[in-house]
């Protein structure tokens, strides 16, 4: 899959830019807060409809602007595809394909698949359990649709329980009803999960080995609670705490995702350097898990990568990347030229790249 062409208007802090992409590389350059990382937030909505930072839809649309607006025609499976996104505060978001509006946005998901790699990923390792239980459910999600059925049923029943539990309801009857809606979607959720985060660790230990140069140990691990009578009697044995605390303390929604290097938690000993390179091979993992299960080749952002990393491992990287055909399509930010220049020069891709300056939301292609 390629993104050929990109038209923005008014989203985040770009006014308006019209974007022909190179199919291999696409560089862009500029210092902080100019509008680098907007862009690639835009690509990565398409594909997403949502924004990878975490802000709601009205926080997208640019100050003094009434609507932000995303075009963008890709090369997907042999064929031309035309995706249109419209945000406007206080208003369903609009999300159309070959201009017929989806009637669910889950029906969107896993269609145009992009991953990035950006400093934010850190709180994916620093950051609480729902960053991490967050970053495993869009990958299923993506993968199996029945997972994200799944995953709304789970979610609007344990906010009703949480609601009568807040409101100190004692009715058995309706908790009865709810803790079985909550044990049937969270086997699946628990089951799932269980299955892709090996898949992942499998496809993750091999990439963070080769970016240390087979240095650290780096693993991921599943952590969930097991319940021998099953969620339902979980629950409902637990249900005068809950009352008390007036929240649900057992369930899918409070596992994590173990994380550690020599087997000590990333969040505590690990350096800025096996931070991101932890965060880096995930990233490339979760990339090769969709692109194999979809069948189609993701987009990849890269968003200031080599920020904090010594040059053996940005050489690594690179290397990864350029030696290897499960990648297909490249966006990289920088704020340094030589950078971005050694980058392309490495990836092997000098005849066959785009470069633009960014300056304040505008995007001014220059020479290669």
């Amino acid at each position: 899959m390629q993104l050929q062409h990109l038209a923005i208007t008014d989203f985040k802090n770009i006014g308006s830019a019209t974007l022909d992409m190179s199919p291999k590389i696409n560089c862009f350059l500029g210092n902080n807060g100019m509008g680098k990382s907007n862009l690639l937030d835009a690509i990565y909505y398409l594909g997403n409809c949502r924004s990878f930072t975490g802000a709601t839809d009205p926080m997208l649309v640019r100050r003094d602007a009434q609507f932000a607006a995303l075009r963008a025609t890709y090369s997907r499976r042999g064929l031309d595809e035309e995706l249109q996104a419209a945000i406007r505060p206080g208003q369903r978001k609009i999300f159309k394909r070959n201009g017929k509006a989806y009637q669910r946005l889950a029906e969107h998901l896993g269609a145009f698949p992009a991953v990035l790699l950006s400093p934010a990923d850190m709180d994916l390792t620093s950051g609480e359990p729902a960053e991490r239980r967050r970053f495993i459910d869009r990958i299923i999600a993506q993968r199996d649709s029945r997972y994200f059925d799944a995953l709304v049923r789970y979610n609007g029943a344990l906010e009703q329980r949480n609601r009568l539990l807040r409101d100190e309801v004692t009715d058995e009857g309706i908790y009865e009803a709810l803790e079985a809606q909550l044990e049937v979607a969270g086997e699946y959720i628990t089951e799932r999960r269980r299955a892709d985060i090996a898949e992942l660790e499998a496809i993750f230990t091999p990439y963070y080995t080769a970016i240390s140069d087979g240095n650290e140990d780096a693993r991921i691990e599943y952590i969930t609670a097991e319940y021998p009578g099953g969620l339902a009697e979980r629950l409902a044995t637990m249900r005068k705490r809950d009352l008390a605390l007036h929240y649900t303390a057992s369930g899918p929604h409070r596992d994590d995702i173990a994380m550690t290097v020599d087997g000590m938690p990333v969040r505590r000993t690990a350096s800025q350097g096996q931070t991101k390179t932890f965060t880096t091979a995930l990233r490339f993992a979760q990339y090769e898990l969709l692109r194999s299960s979809l069948g189609i080749k993701p987009l990849l952002l890269l968003d200031d990568i080599f920020d904090k990393l010594d040059a053996g491992r940005v050489e690594r990287i690179i290397a990864l990347v350029g030696s290897s055909d499960t990648f297909g399509q490249i966006f990289i930010t920088d704020t340094n030229r030589r950078h971005l220049d050694e980058t392309v020069a490495s990836l092997g891709a000098t005849g066959d790249y785009r470069l633009w300056q960014v300056e304040r939301g505008i995007f001014t292609p220059t020479e290669a």
